[in-house]
């Protein structure tokens, strides 16, 4: 059995719990421990209205944020996985910024899975949380 090296935080909107758990299983191959949210196995196989129904009743009724901001303090880095969403290219909704937010504080890596995304209002915040911009390459967070 590999050595478990590093813990990851993973962030992203829900709509890609199928693709959060394939990050989380392809760090695990490599010997590394991933946290998407805790409730993310519940979303798979969800279609998106589902899917934001099930979002808000998280947040409401079981304090999601909160239990997310545990994985990020316990987690080596931070890993966003900002992928297009709604037309925008490599988005970063709300929640996951909120949780760049946290991981900045906390003064923990911040990677991007995809470069940063032009959106209008929060922008200028991402790129001053200096995060490391991965374009696409998974396999750099582990240098």
């Amino acid at each position: 059995m590999q050595k478990c090296n590093m813990k990851i935080a993973l962030c992203h909107s829900m709509q890609y719990a199928e693709k959060a758990k394939e990050v989380q299983e392809w760090f695990r191959d490599h010997g590394h421990e991933a946290f998407p949210s805790s409730f993310n196995e519940l979303f798979i196989g969800l279609n998106d209205e589902e899917k934001e129904a099930l979002k808000l009743k998280q947040k409401y009724e079981h304090d999601a944020i909160r239990e997310h901001w545990g994985n990020i303090e316990k987690s080596d880095k931070v890993l966003i996985l900002n992928y297009d969403k709604h037309g925008i290219a490599n988005y970063i909704g709300g929640n996951s910024f909120l949780e760049m937010g946290f991981a900045y504080i906390l003064k923990k890596p911040i990677y991007l899975l995809n470069p940063i995304p032009g959106i209008p209002y929060y922008e200028t915040e991402i790129i001053a949380m200096k995060p490391i911009v991965l374009n696409g390459d998974i396999e750099k967070i582990l240098k």
